[in-house]
Formats: C-alpha cells, structure tokens, sequence
C-alpha cells in the first residue's frame, strides 16, 4: 500500500532545467571554459553540485568547491526569478494532502537553493521532510538520499513511490527498494523506463493518487 512519495525537485516539480544550463554556462564562460549543449547534459543527471564540478574541473580542493559553488548558485538564482512549476504538479500535491499520504523532497540541490525554491513557491512547509545534497554523503545513484528521506517520513521503502526524472535518480530510487515514477518527454522515456521507472509521464495533468496507488496493490 502507498504510503509515502518522494519527489525530485528540478525537472519534475519545477520547470528548471534551462535555467540550470544557462546558470551553468555562465559559470563555465566566466572561467574561460566553453562547454558544449551535449556537455552540459551531464549537469541535468540528478548529480550533486560537486561531482558536476569535478566532472568538469577535475580534483578541486574544498575551498574551491565551495567558491565555485557559491558563484554557480548566485547565477541560478538571478536565472530563476520566474521559474515555474511542471504542469499539474501543485494540484497532485494537494490530492497527496487530501488522501493523507505524507510528501517528502530528496533532491541533489544545495540546502540553500532548494529550500529558497520551495519557499518562492509557497509550499515549502507542504513538506514532511526535505533532504538535500548538504544532507548526504552520496550523490544519486547511491540509495543514500531517498533512504535518509524514507527515514524522515517513518515509511518503509516498499511503501514509498519516489517521481524522478534523471537515469541516475530512477537507479537511486530503485536501489533504495522503491517503485518510481519518471517525468520526462519521449525522447527521454526510453532511458528512464530502462533504468527502471515503473512508467513516465510528461507531467502531472495524465495522473493522479489513484493512479500511481494502483503501483501498490
């Protein structure tokens, strides 16, 4: 039975990653550093904001990371003043609230940005537990952030439906011992499917609690 969901937060309740790819080419240019449309890809994978500085920059030291980091987060934030969330999502939020099924966020973001988010959109406090990349040791795919989550809402992982839309948080999800949900275009379909999403949506508007409780029965 379903008793608790954990949502990714960019690309699956908010419309944010054009803004992260421009944050992130900005943050690139402002080095000297030209990265391609392809390259930044790499960025949209549920990653944690370090792995995507490594990945990029190679073995930085903390003091780096944490500079780099602050510059990257000032830019998505001058970028986001008019981010919007993914269709249908607040009203699914609500149908969650009213069946009285417990919500969590897992998400790879730092604690700052994601619960600045949150709060410019008014439902941070729908939220039984937020857990954030400043929560974790792993990045997605390790298990660890989903499961920390589960904690949080007291639910086991088999009662758990966690909505995703990276390959890397569809494998987390499922390497935790939960079902999940992708969100993405049919260009994207295919690969979430085959890292073991239960099914994908392009948006909130095709489903419902009943829906996806039909996962559990």
């Amino acid at each position: 039975m379903l008793k608790g969901v954990i949502f990714d937060m960019d690309g699956v309740l908010i419309d944010s990653h054009p803004i992260h790819k421009r944050a992130w080419r900005k943050f690139f240019a402002s080095l000297g550093l030209e990265v391609s449309e392809s390259e930044l890809d790499f960025v949209l994978d549920g990653r944690k904001k370090e792995d995507i500085l490594r990945h990029f920059l190679g073995d930085l030291p903390d003091t780096a990371i944490r500079d780099y980091g602050h510059r990257k987060e000032m830019l998505f934030r001058e970028e986001a003043l008019a981010i919007a969330t993914i269709d249908g999502a607040l009203e699914f939020l609500e149908q969650l609230g009213d069946a009285g099924i417990d919500f969590a966020l897992a998400s790879c973001g730092s604690h700052s940005r994601v619960h600045y988010i949150l709060r410019r959109l008014n439902i941070h406090d729908h939220f039984a537990a937020i857990v954030t990349a400043d929560d974790v040791q792993h990045g997605k795919p390790h298990p660890e952030i989903f499961q920390k989550a589960a904690g949080k809402l007291g639910r086991s992982c088999c009662e758990i439906l966690v909505i995703e839309d990276a390959v890397s948080g569809v494998k987390a999800a499922r390497a935790a011992g939960m079902k999940c949900i992708g969100i993405g275009d049919q260009q994207r379909a295919e690969e979430l499917m085959q890292a073991g999403a239960e099914r994908v949506l392009p948006n909130f508007l095709q489903t419902s609690v009943h829906d996806v409780s039909v996962l559990f029965a």
